[in-house]
């Protein structure tokens, strides 16, 4: 017998429930759901200004398009620097953990590719768990055997590495850029603006992985660097650096620097310094070898400045090159002091105190002179003036106001003391006798036209001067190994105590030599330094005279120069040396 069941029967359901209550509850939930509309429609509709920027910011990337840097030339188009496509490393390192043990065990292999140690890689990626860069500027083809490897977490992108193919020979002129690719030294640095171009720019959607969704708005192009071209020639400049490396290690120097400037327009075609740098690889650079001597360091020049000292003289009229003047006993006293000579050389004509180096010589030609001329024309070839050239860091080096000369000082700066320039600045000095009395400016990019010049002596006086420094270093001179095989030239060594501090120190001392060829119309100007010889000697005319000698053939050779002569070098068993 089937059970009836009365649900009425209970009380709560017997109950009569008053109708506006259902009707409110009703119009709460419609309420509700009209305000959500209300609320999506001003988010979505009229005000979603601050969430689309919300959403951009979590999802919308704008990616640099880099602009492919320029290239810098010698002046015959040889590539000095030039950019090529590298691989850059980067990883979500929280991804790399969620790799199959198969995968993991390829990480030894990914820190052989990138040539890192394997608990460098790990330290690298426990870094950060969102995003590190594992290894910038690898090689492109290295890139994409990591990118065989199909380790999860593991990315790459497309960059640009500077290739110097001239290496440490041309370090010092050209420099480097560092891992973003901006010029951190030399012509990278001084041109950066040029070379560096302008980059351009994209709108993406990426997702959480980085990799790109979708494309938004316009792209804005990259535009490329532009190519400088140098005065350098790079052939010169590879044959000059390995003569200079080859004579600081034979002497046991500290450092040496070379200079080869065209005798005509102011060109360099060479600046060379030793030590030097590879700038490809720059793991282990020191500040010692990121000297570029030439340019930044100032030395006081020595014997060097004679020929200047006796041009002033000439062109002011009161001596000649056959005028006489009386060395005798080899040392003088100014007010004090005692200059002195390496030799008693007696009586000397003017070009004989250039032949022999004479500080006594040169001493008691100054002491015709005002200290004012003597500033001017030190001032006019360029001596205490910051070279105006595009190359950062060109020292001015140090020339005191003439009225603050002392007399035994007004003696020492007649042949090189009590003054300092740079291995530069003594080279563009030298223009004044290659260019008829006219000075002319520095410069490390190719010309296409001569320069003007500025006159500081006459003809007549630059060539004089010309035909005392040939004597130099013919027989009888201090500067005989300069001589070299087909060609005539002339030119002045430099022997120089080495100050540091506020005195000089013992046996220390800076080999120069500075001189030009072929010498009726020279085509270069080489400069040398040798800086602390210590290997026996320490003289310009035996430590740098054979490299300039070699640089001259070398150079001329190579700038399809006519031999001016066909005898060979006439060098004495023991050459005249300078006076310090």
């Amino acid at each position: 017998m089937r059970r009836s069941l009365a649900y009425t029967s209970s009380p709560l359901l017997a109950s009569k429930t008053p109708a506006w209550r259902s009707k409110f509850v009703m119009g709460c939930i419609v309420l509700a759901f009209t305000g959500l509309a209300a609320r999506a429609a001003w988010v979505q509709v009229i005000d979603d200004d601050f969430f689309q920027r919300q959403g951009e910011v979590r999802f919308a990337r704008t990616l640099e398009l880099s602009a492919n840097r320029g290239r810098i030339l010698d002046r015959n188009g040889l590539i000095l620097a030039s950019s090529v496509p590298a691989a850059s490393i980067w990883s979500i390192p929280e991804d790399v953990e969620k790799n199959t043990p198969e995968d993991l065990a390829k990480l030894p292999k990914l820190a052989k590719l990138m040539d890192m140690p394997l608990d460098q890689l790990k330290k690298k990626l426990a870094e950060d768990k969102s995003f590190v860069w594992v290894k910038r500027q690898l090689d492109w083809d290295v890139g994409l055997q990591i990118k065989a490897l199909g380790i999860k977490g593991i990315y790459q992108t497309r960059e640009y590495k500077r290739q110097y193919p001239e290496g440490e020979a041309a370090a010092h002129i050209v420099g480097f850029t560092n891992v973003e690719d901006k010029g951190q030294e030399g012509m990278e640095l001084a041109f950066e603006k040029d070379l560096a171009g302008k980059p351009g720019s994209r709108r993406v959607i990426k997702d959480r992985l980085g990799r790109v969704v979708d494309g938004v708005g316009e792209e804005v192009p990259p535009i490329d660097g532009r190519d400088i071209q140098l005065s350098i020639d790079s052939k010169i400049q590879f044959f000059a650096y390995q003569k200079l490396k080859e004579q600081v290690l034979a002497h046991k120097a500290v450092g040496g620097t070379v200079v080869v400037m065209d005798a005509k327009t102011g060109e360099l075609l060479a600046l060379a310094n030793y030590p030097s740098f590879n700038p490809s690889n720059r793991k282990h650079l020191t500040g010692e070898q990121l000297r570029n001597r030439a340019i930044t360091d100032v030395f006081e020049p020595g014997s060097t400045m004679k020929p200047i000292t006796v041009g002033i003289a000439l062109e002011s009229g009161k001596f000649k090159p056959s005028t006489i003047v009386d060395t005798t006993p080899g040392r003088i006293n100014v007010t004090g002091s005692t200059i002195s000579d390496t030799h008693n050389y007696g009586v000397l004509t003017v070009e004989g105190v250039i032949q022999k180096s004479s500080n006594v010589g040169t001493t008691k030609i100054s002491q015709q002179l005002t200290a004012q001329e003597m500033w001017e024309t030190f001032s006019a070839v360029g001596f205490g003036q910051k070279p105006q050239i595009a190359f950062p860091g060109a020292a001015s080096g140090r020339l005191r106001p003439y009225k603050t000369w002392r007399p035994v000082e007004q003696a020492t700066m007649s042949y090189g003391y009590g003054l300092s320039a740079s291995l530069l600045q003594m080279s563009r000095s030298y223009t004044v006798f290659s260019n008829g009395g006219k000075v002319i400016p520095a410069t490390m990019l190719k010309l296409d036209r001569p320069p003007v010049g500025v006159p500081v002596f006459s003809e007549k006086t630059a060539e004089q001067v010309r035909k005392m420094l040939a004597l130099a270093t013919g027989p009888g001179g201090t500067g005989q190994r300069a001589q070299t095989v087909g060609y005539s030239v002339g030119g002045k060594s430099g022997t120089a105590r080495k100050q540091v501090g506020k005195s000089y120190a013992q046996g220390k001392y800076r080999a120069w030599f500075t001189g030009m060829a072929p010498i009726e119309d020279p085509r270069v100007i080489v400069a040398v330094m040798v800086d602390e010889p210590s290997n026996g000697t320490y003289y310009g005319g035996t430590v740098a005279a054979p490299v300039f000698s070699t640089v001259v053939q070398q150079s001329l050779r190579l700038l399809g120069v006519a031999p001016d002569m066909a005898v060979q070098p006439q060098i004495v068993a023991n050459p005249v040396e300078e006076s310090l």
